[in-house]
């Protein structure tokens, strides 16, 4: 009895001493952590004490009250959005994977010719901003647009034969936008996944189609769940497409239930905006544990091993001329058509459609309109600012959290996961905790620059984070224990030995910060006030005025810069094998 008593005691100890030393917090940690938190907590808490309190005309809370949700949850306007959010994220997503995946099993598994211009394909489409693309597509299978015209011309018919302004027209704009994303995605699971197997299968006479689905989609089954889970939580966070696809057509989700509700700043339902924003929270944080879930029995389907693992190609013969046919309408369906169209209406001096008879109108007014001085130029200004102030406070500070992280400085395992946190927010939903922190503040920071800098550098830490994880990973320990035994103190091991070694990974970190947040509509839209006016959310507002062809000059021309941006990104990536 005695030696079990002393080996509980011991086990007690070492209990109680591992968790001592887990919760030892270094003074430098605890300083990040309180910075971490000071931008966290306050949106977190204002957005859902906001939906259990009444506010007073002032903004400030009332008394407590369950009725936002009681009249949520027994509105059928909620079923239906709450439906239509579901139907639609689950069609985005099954369209996304059917194009990209096949994409992807085309240029990692096939000899198919030219195959590799399918990832510049690929980078092109990162540099196309989410909202100009639904416009181009709205431009395209709109009433006037070119396809309902040939269709007309074809079989005949007065209305037009398709209506892209419904919930289908919603999946088919927001699959194909994300399309790419899957491509590159899916690509990397194929390039990790070992290859004999598929030899054999054809070796033992399987045909590559049946290899393909009997193998391969078998192998990267796991990739392709977690893909399609991660698109899905991507749309129904998505607002663009359903702000100008889906409103239009008398569709609703609950993004855009999130925006009516909160877009009028005169007479914002705080309670409203704030419990419709818990709810699609909720949804997001359930859709995100089901993903880590699914990763986690990942090692089932691990192929490589230490046995000479090496990826193979499969010769299609004349098969490959099809494959490079279908390479070739997935391009012109993700680039061709939608770029095509925003340069035609740019050179018009209004939209009528494509006819023959537009292109001897053609001319460069709208460009002079969109580069003289005034609004437009000011709206460039602002979103330079707002991507490379954005960029350059999230870069340093989570290279400095994640140096910390993993080098397992005492406490900072607590940074890496404070600064995850945001990635459970939908933009729109953050948007909405920003503004009411904002509204309430004694300072009057709303509508201002630095206001929309605050929540895209929030928004955008866990990007920062494992973009700097990866880096720091990179580096073996023994170069900062040199330093260390020359007696280089922290602060100089980070300056001179760290930062340059991890340098390549930072680079990409702040070019990929710098593309979504200079992209971005749904977290400025609500934050931005008169003089503050960003890219994004100007072409969001020239849509709704009606300005098209103004819209689609200064579309491509921040198309074009856009797409600079996004070949560095690939560039850097690719040169030093870099991942998120």
């Amino acid at each position: 009895m005695a030696v079990l008593h002393e080996t509980g005691a011991a086990m007690w100890a070492g209990r109680t001493r591992s968790w001592r030393e887990r919760w030892r917090l270094s003074p430098l940690v605890v300083v990040l952590a309180a910075i971490l938190l000071i931008l966290i907590l306050p949106p977190t808490l204002y957005l859902v004490v906001t939906s259990f309190f009444s506010t007073r005309p002032d903004g400030s809370f009332d008394q407590f009250t369950l009725r936002f949700y009681q009249q949520l949850f027994s509105s059928p306007y909620f079923a239906a959005s709450l439906g239509n959010t579901v139907v639609y994220a689950i069609g985005s997503a099954l369209v996304a994977i059917v194009l990209g995946v096949v994409q992807a099993l085309i240029v990692e598994r096939t000899n198919t010719p030219g195959r590799r211009y399918v990832f510049l394909g690929a980078v092109v489409s990162l540099g196309i901003p989410h909202v100009l693309y639904t416009v181009a597509w709205l431009l395209l299978l709109g009433r006037t647009g070119p396809v309902n015209t040939l269709i007309a011309s074809v079989f005949g018919g007065d209305g037009p034969a398709f209506n892209v302004y419904s919930l289908w027209g919603m999946i088919l704009v927001e699959g194909v936008g994300f399309a790419p994303l899957t491509f590159l995605l899916m690509s990397a699971v194929l390039r990790s996944t070992d290859a004999s197997f598929e030899e054999a299968a054809l070796m033992a006479g399987a045909g590559p189609l049946k290899t393909f689905r009997s193998i391969t989609l078998r192998l990267g089954l796991p990739g392709v769940l977690a893909l399609m889970l991660l698109i899905g939580i991507r749309a129904f966070e998505s607002f663009e497409v359903p702000a100008l696809v889906g409103l239009a057509g008398n569709v609703t989700v609950l993004t855009t239930n999130i925006y009516q509700s909160s877009k009028n700043i005169g007479a914002i339902n705080f309670g409203e905006s704030g419990a419709y924003s818990v709810c699609l929270l909720l949804v997001v944080v359930l859709l995100l544990a089901w993903h880590n879930r699914l990763a986690g029995h990942a090692n089932q389907f691990q192929t490589i091993t230490g046995k000479g693992y090496r990826p193979r190609i499969i010769d299609l013969g004349s098969w490959r001329y099809f494959t490079v046919t279908i390479l070739f309408a997935i391009f012109l369906l993700a680039i061709v058509l939608p770029v095509a169209i925003l340069v035609f209406t740019s050179l018009m001096p209004f939209y009528e459609g494509v006819t023959w008879e537009s292109f001897s109108r053609f001319s460069l007014e709208n460009y002079h309109a969109i580069l003289a001085p005034g609004a437009f130029r000011d709206s460039i200004a602002n979103t330079f600012l707002l991507g490379i102030a954005t960029a350059t406070l999230v870069v340093p500070f989570t290279a400095l959290c994640a140096w910390l992280a993993v080098r397992r400085h005492p406490g900072a395992w607590l940074l890496d996961q404070i600064a995850m946190a945001p990635l459970v927010f939908p933009a729109i939903v953050m948007s909405v905790a920003f503004l009411h922190v904002y509204v309430n503040l004694p300072i009057p920071l709303y509508g201002t620059l630095l206001s929309v800098i605050i929540a895209s550098a929030v928004r955008y830490l866990p990007y920062g984070m494992r973009y700097a994880y990866a880096g720091v990973l990179q580096i073996h320990v023994d170069l900062e224990d040199a330093a260390t035994t020359s007696g280089a103190g922290r602060a100089f091991i980070f300056v001179r030995v760290v930062l340059p070694l991890i340098a390549p990974a930072l680079i990409s970190c702040w070019l990929f910060v710098f593309l979504l947040t200079v992209q971005s509509v749904s977290l400025p839209l609500l934050l931005v006030g008169p003089g503050t006016e960003l890219i994004a959310v100007t072409l969001f507002d020239l849509w709704q005025n009606g300005q098209v062809t103004e819209l689609a000059a200064m579309g491509v021309l921040w198309m074009c810069f856009m797409l600079v941006v996004s070949t560095a990104f690939h560039v850097v990536t690719r040169r030093y094998q870099l991942s998120a």
